[in-house]
Formats: structure tokens, sequence, C-alpha cells
């Protein structure tokens, strides 16, 4: 599993910013073909928090790739939860059109709003013969402290 996450205020100049660091993140795993998509999706996300919340607002970005599944998440402190009020335009509508998947959860400090697209990284070689590999228990649950892990408690 991949993981990144940043925390940051929601200035109008933070935006440009952090689509740069998105799209950074995602070359370096392998995934330039979902820099666009994934890249307007967080860029949406921060605005919203600009727009709605204040520049000072601070938050946190948080990307993170399974192998399966690419989820980016922005978490902030204000207590409104967005709404889907048109299906075309910007905002969540850009989110929900670019996504796989999105919601949106209530945490004991704020919410986060979270979307998912399913992603596979390319093979970068020919598949070969290989001997297999030593079974591998994966730990369940985002690591403790993110805002991932934090929507997980809240039951999101």
């Amino acid at each position: 599993m991949h993981h990144y996450t940043v925390a940051l205020h929601a200035s109008a100049e933070r935006v440009p910013q952090m689509r740069r660091i998105v799209a950074a993140h995602l070359r370096y795993w392998d995934l330039e073909l979902h820099i666009p998509a994934v890249c307007r999706g967080v860029a949406e996300l921060l605005t919203n928090v600009h727009r709605h919340i204040g520049p000072d607002a601070r938050c946190v970005v948080e990307l993170r790739w399974t192998g399966r599944h690419l989820t980016a998440s922005v978490a902030d402190q204000g207590p409104p939860l967005p709404r889907l009020e048109s299906a075309a335009g910007g905002g969540l509508a850009a989110v929900a059109a670019l996504s796989d998947s999105w919601g949106t959860c209530a945490t004991s400090d704020g919410k986060v709003i979270w979307f998912t697209r399913r992603v596979e990284a390319a093979r970068k070689a020919p598949l070969t013969s290989r001997a297999p590999l030593r079974t591998v228990r994966d730990t369940k649950g985002a690591p403790t402290g993110s805002p991932a892990a934090s929507a997980v408690a809240a039951g999101c």
C-alpha cells in the first residue's frame, strides 16, 4: 500500500501547489493516466474548503493506493457536510463525475470528503513465471491518526 498525507492551509495559492504534489506522487506510483482526474478532484475539494470554510482553514489531504483503488480525501474542521447541488459543473459534481465512488463523513472535529477510483498500475515488464510469494497478512484499517482512520472510526 502507498500512502501520502499533508496538512495545509486552504489558501488559493496552495491549490495549484497541491495539484503538482499529487501529480508527482501519482507519477512516482506509476499512475500517470490518472493524474488529470485525481488532481482535478483534489483541487475541487480544496477549493470548496477555501470557499466555504475560509482561506485560513487547516485541512489534511490524503492519498492512499492499495494496488487496486486510489482514494483521495480532504479533511477539514468545518461543520457543515457538503451537498451535491447540481449534476453538472464543479465542486462535488465534478468529483462525482471523476470517481467511481465518493462520500462525506462527519468526524469529531469536522468532516472528511473522499473519492475513490479503481486504479491498477500498468505493468512495466512482460509477465514471467516466478516462485509464489509467502503469504502476507494485511493489517486492517488506516494508520492511526489519519483522516481516513478517523472516518473509519466514525463509521463512514
